[in-house]
């Protein structure tokens, strides 16, 4: 009789990871996304919202989304998410060069365009080049670089798009122009939303949230102070509209650290006795880019 060795693997063990990301193909997100895990089966979706439902509702395990420019900065949208909307946290936070291309059907030339599609931010990356070189175009906002490719592409009138190179391939545009962002290096910080954050590597960064019922003096110091006495560098501070009232905000931090770690678990209870809300997005591994 022979002998036969039979894998015990489940079928889950088998498949891929399904990760939702801003879609549809062809975007800088997918190409972040697949850094991430080459391997995960990948879902586009039309929103960043709809990237978080996904994820919330169990359609995906992970969700991939932009957060911050280096030219344009924060990703309202993201901010937005993370503060009002959301319990997923922050996993992952993944660095992207970013390169934009001036994309338009073949045959077209320059002085024909009328109107110029691509995504609010990279119109905005793309100003000074379109302002010197189109300065007449009619600028269209699009869901994503790659659906302002296809968009341009069914243009029934000449238009041109800002899109990747893989957006160009896949629909078979012509790159008139390359790397037309105003300013190289130019990148991208995207997160990995899931239920979950990621233990403590020890390199490591949190991001969180807070707010205050009053408004005096010192308040926002406080805060600022406890950190530096605890010797904890703040990599990036800022601010969003509390859409509740005006002149109140959420105040945003990115720091280094892990929020397990002892020293910073004491300043977070601390913290969370001097505001009325503090919300952690979580705690992950700094990205070496």
């Amino acid at each position: 009789m022979q002998n036969r060795s039979f894998s015990l693997s489940s079928p889950a063990e088998n498949m891929a990871r399904k990760i939702a990301y801003l879609g549809p193909a062809g975007t800088f997100t997918e190409e972040a996304a697949l850094k991430y895990e080459s391997k995960a089966q990948l879902l586009p979706f039309t929103s960043i919202p709809a990237v978080a439902a996904a994820v919330d509702t169990g359609l995906a395990e992970e969700g991939v989304v932009a957060i911050e420019n280096s030219l344009e900065g924060s990703v309202t949208d993201t901010l937005d998410l993370l503060i009002h909307e959301t319990r997923l946290m922050i996993k992952r936070e993944l660095i992207l060069k970013i390169e934009h291309h001036f994309l338009v059907k073949p045959g077209t030339e320059p002085p024909d365009i009328k109107v110029i599609y691509s995504h609010p931010q990279a119109l905005a990356q793309c100003r000074r080049f379109l302002e010197r070189c189109f300065p007449q175009a009619e600028l269209v906002a699009a869901l994503s670089t790659t659906a302002a490719v296809s968009q341009m592409m069914s243009s029934s009138f000449p238009a041109a798009a800002i899109g990747t190179k893989r957006a160009a391939e896949l629909y078979e545009a012509h790159t008139l122009a390359s790397n037309i962002q105003d300013r190289s290096p130019n990148v991208t910080r995207f997160v990995v939303l899931a239920p979950h954050d990621d233990p403590p590597t020890g390199n490591d960064k949190t991001s969180l949230c807070f707010t205050f019922d009053d408004d005096r003096p010192g308040l926002l110091f406080n805060i600022m102070k406890l950190f530096a006495e605890t010797n904890i560098n703040l990599a990036k501070v800022e601010s969003r509209p509390s859409k509740e009232s005006l002149g109140r905000y959420f105040f945003l931090i990115d720091f280094e650290g892990h929020r397990k770690d002892p020293s910073i678990e004491k300043v977070l209870d601390t913290v969370k006795q001097q505001v009325s809300l503090l919300k952690v997005f979580g705690s992950y591994p700094k990205s070496p880019g």
